[in-house]
C-alpha cells in the first residue's frame, strides 16, 4: 500500500513537474515567429477572462488557461488597465500580461505648430480620430480654463502632445493652456529692463508678431527690439501680420495697398500701440525674445527673400534696401 502510494506521489510529482515546465516554456516564448502586428482594446471595468477571451480571438492567447495560471500566479489578474494595445505577435504571453498591467498604451502625438491660430489648433483636435469631441464653442472653453480675455488666440502653447485613445479635447486644450502659464510664470519675473511690455499678456501679444514676422531664431530678439523701439518713440508698428489677421476670412492672399489704410482695432498702420490680442500661437523662443530684446537702434527691416532680414536705423536705408530686396522683384 504505501509502495502503490509512493509510486502515485511520484507520478503526481512528475505530472506537476511536466505541467509546470510546459506553463514556464509557453509564457516565456514567443507566441509567434511572425511579425504582426493587432490593436486591441481593453474596455473599462472589463475582467481578466473578457481580457483572455479578447486576446483569444486576436490570436494572441492560445492556451488561455496557462496565461490565467500566470496571471493567478503573480497576482495580477485585477491589475489589468483599460485602453487601447499594440502588440505583436513575437511577444511572449508574459510580456503581454505586463504591458497589459504597466497600461502600456499606444500613444499618439499631435504637433502644434508656432505661429498657426487658435482654429487651427482647435480643428486639430476636431479631425483626430482617437480624441472625444466635447467642446464645441468658444465661450465653453473660457468657461472650462476660466479665461478671462475676450480671444483665446495666442492663450496655449505649441508643442507635441501625447495621448492615448479616448483622450477628450478639451483636456488637451487645458494642458498647452497651463503650460503657457506656468512658462509664462517662470520666465516673466525674470524679464530685462528693456522690455517695454507691461503684463505677461502683453508680451503675448508681441510675441506673436514676433513669431510671424520671422522663423529665425537670430533675428527674434532684433525684431523685438525694433518693435520695443517702434512703440517707445509712439511710432506705429506697421506690420503686416496684424492686418492679416484683422482680415481675418476676407483676407485671399493678397495684401493690397487699401487693406493698409482701412482701419480696424488690428491694423497697426493706422493705429499706434499693440493690437487687442496676440494674432497666433506663440512658441517659447518668441516670448523669450519679447522678454529679453535686443535694442541695436534699428526701427527698420526689409525681407531679403532668403528668410532673413535687412535692418536700419533710418528711413532713408531702409528705402534703399526696399529698392533693393523687394522692387527688384
Amino acid at each position: 500500500m504505501l509502495k502503490t502510494f509512493s509510486m502515485l506521489l511520484i507520478a503526481v510529482i512528475i505530472a506537476a513537474s511536466i505541467f509546470a515546465h510546459k506553463i514556464q516554456r509557453y509564457v516565456n516564448n514567443p507566441i509567434s515567429d511572425k511579425n504582426k502586428v493587432v490593436e486591441i482594446e481593453i474596455d473599462q471595468g472589463a475582467t481578466f477572462n473578457q481580457v483572455s477571451q479578447r486576446l483569444v480571438e486576436a490570436g494572441f492567447v492560445v492556451r488561455p488557461l496557462y496565461f490565467k495560471l500566470l496571471a493567478m500566479y503573480e497576482e495580477k489578474t485585477q491589475k489589468i488597465k483599460s485602453g487601447e494595445y499594440r502588440f505583436n505577435l513575437m511577444q511572449s504571453p508574459a510580456q503581454i500580461l505586463d504591458d497589459l498591467v504597466q497600461g502600456n498604451t499606444v500613444q499618439y502625438k499631435l504637433t502644434v505648430m508656432e505661429g498657426k491660430r487658435f482654429q487651427d489648433f482647435y480643428q486639430q483636435l476636431q479631425d483626430h480620430p482617437k480624441i472625444i469631441r466635447v467642446i464645441d464653442d468658444v465661450d465653453a472653453i473660457k468657461s472650462e480654463l476660466n479665461i478671462a480675455q475676450d480671444s483665446l488666440e495666442g492663450l496655449f502653447l505649441p508643442d507635441t502632445y501625447t495621448f492615448t485613445a479616448r483622450t477628450r479635447d478639451i483636456d488637451i486644450i487645458r494642458q498647452s493652456h497651463n503650460l503657457l502659464r506656468d512658462f509664462l510664470d517662470k520666465e516673466w519675473p525674470n524679464r530685462s529692463e528693456e522690455s517695454f511690455v507691461s503684463s505677461p499678456y502683453e508680451a503675448l501679444i508681441l510675441a506673436s508678431i514676433v513669431e510671424k514676422e520671422t522663423s529665425v531664431e537670430s533675428e527674434r530678439p532684433i525684431i523685438a527690439g525694433v518693435f520695443i523701439s517702434r512703440l517707445n518713440k509712439k511710432m506705429p508698428l506697421q506690420t503686416d501680420p496684424t492686418v492679416i489677421y484683422g482680415l481675418g476670412a476676407a483676407f485671399d492672399g493678397n495684401l493690397t495697398r487699401e487693406h493698409l489704410q482701412t482701419d480696424n482695432p488690428y491694423n497697426t498702420y493706422t493705429r499706434r500701440g499693440l493690437p487687442p490680442s496676440p494674432i497666433a500661437l506663440v512658441g517659447k523662443a518668441a516670448i523669450r525674445a519679447v522678454l529679453h530684446p535686443k535694442i541695436s537702434g534699428d526701427l527698420y527691416f526689409v525681407s531679403k527673400n532668403d528668410g532673413t532680414h535687412y535692418f536700419s536705423k533710418i528711413y532713408e536705408e531702409h528705402l534703399a534696401a526696399v529698392r533693393k530686396y523687394q522692387l527688384k522683384k
